[in-house]
């Protein structure tokens, strides 16, 4: 009687297993089939880093930035989203739930290229001036289609895994060569920079080292405070983006700091290739608060800058992305007004 009994007690507690497991299952899927949210306009949006492809193929206008995920639109106006469109190797060095920042659309060669930060949180590469830096760099996913999903490609790594790097952009030089522009992070070198990387015909991995194209350092307008009070320039190198002028100059944007003032400068090539030299304009080009931007043209051909601000909401620093319209006819992008769908 009792092996009778302690047999239905094995099948009971066996079956009670199953269903705390199909209910764990359950629960891991319902979170990943994340709500879609329809019509929502574009200042109830948070987001960082925000970046905008205008998808002339299926009409659409697709934003992402920092979180690895996709909203879109027809008019600008309106955003369904957010959308899982990054998809990961867990077994990578980004391992298996990367922190994802900056994220960037870019159309190459009939590919569809997401060019990112990934952050793995549990594995340290250095610990400077009390700060413990963790594994990051910026990398590149891929797909035949705006909306994704963007996956892996051949090559694990893209840069040094012992550097952080950081809001790598893509840009095509004279020379007819794809590279990779990106940020070699203050949090190490004390002085952040922005160096490029020459990347595969494909864009499937990196050729050679990385090589200098400014510091954070040469900054006109950015400062800071060090411990004593000094006034110097700030050590913060953050989202680099590549354009060109109507008469055909190369210039990049970029951001930084004025104290504790989030701010997006620019800086113009001499040589009017990725080496420079780089000359840095004496003022911000974007009013205060405002930076990370990126342009893109619309549907109707004007040209317009995505950026995002912070702003206090309920005690809490939320960023909001924000459209600036700007005229590159000239021999300089200018800022003209803010931008309402």
């Amino acid at each position: 009687m009792k092996t009778q009994q302690n047999y239905f007690k094995q099948k009971l507690s066996l079956v009670f297993s199953m269903c705390i497991c199909i209910l764990y299952f359950s629960a891991v899927q319902a979170q990943k089939k994340r709500p879609v949210k329809k019509a929502v306009t574009l200042d109830s949006i948070r987001l960082s880093d925000p970046a905008i492809l205008a998808d002339k193929k299926t009409n659409m206008y697709y934003m992402t930035g920092t979180g690895g995920l996709l909203w879109k639109s027809k008019d600008l106006k309106l955003w369904n989203g957010r959308y899982d469109i990054a998809k990961t190797d867990p077994n990578s060095w980004m391992g298996a739930n990367p922190m994802i920042w900056a994220a960037e659309f870019h159309q190459y060669k009939n590919k569809y290229y997401y060019f990112a930060t990934f952050t793995n949180r549990n594995v340290k590469i250095d610990t400077v001036g009390g700060n413990i830096i963790e594994r990051r760099a910026s990398h590149i996913l891929v797909s035949d289609n705006a909306q994704g999903p963007y996956l892996p490609m051949k090559d694990k790594i893209y840069l040094p895994a012992n550097k952080p790097t950081l809001d790598g952009t893509f840009w095509i030089d004279k020379d007819g060569k794809p590279y990779m522009i990106y940020c070699y992070e203050w949090l190490q070198n004390s002085n952040g920079t922005i160096e490029k990387i020459e990347l595969k015909s494909d864009l499937s991995g990196s050729i050679g080292e990385g090589k200098l194209l400014f510091k954070a350092s040469d900054s006109p307008w950015s400062r800071e405070k060090d411990a004593s009070g000094n006034d110097k320039p700030n050590k913060v190198t953050d989202g680099p983006y590549l354009f060109k002028t109507g008469t055909g100059r190369l210039g990049m944007l970029w951001t930084s700091w004025i104290y504790d003032v989030y701010t997006q400068g620019v800086a113009y090539s001499k040589s009017g290739t990725l080496d420079g030299p780089w000359i840095q304009e004496k003022d911000p080009i974007t009013p205060p608060n405002f930076g990370h931007g990126m342009l893109f043209k619309t549907f109707e051909g004007k040209w317009l800058m995505s950026v995002h601000s912070h702003r206090k909401i309920d005690g809490k620093t939320v960023r909001i992305p924000k459209l600036f319209e700007v005229d590159l006819s000239g021999d300089k992008l200018v800022v003209l007004k803010p931008y309402t769908p």
